[in-house]
């Protein structure tokens, strides 16, 4: 079995964007929803809907991003507004 970063997908409620990949990032996204369906003995997610997990994985593990944004904590969700006085 591959190991692979993602794991089963949230069904949450998206939000709606439109992006142009290149071919070549459309068919590993295709390759990486028929090795994830492999792994996890579910049906062949639409390519479409990895993007979203990736990309927050990708902004969790970044310690950078971590450090700029939270103060170095990690945490999942909207940051939630500041109250002022």
């Amino acid at each position: 079995m591959t190991k692979l970063k993602l794991g089963p997908l949230a069904d949450d409620k998206p939000v709606k964007l439109t992006v142009e990949l290149p071919a070549p990032v459309h068919r590993d996204l295709i390759a990486y929803a028929r090795l994830l369906s492999e792994n996890s003995g579910q049906g062949v997610p639409d390519p479409a809907k990895l993007i979203a997990p990736m990309v927050e994985r990708f902004m969790a593990t970044d310690r950078a991003f971590r450090k700029a944004r939270h103060g170095d904590e990690p945490q999942s969700g909207p940051r939630a507004p500041e109250r002022s006085g």
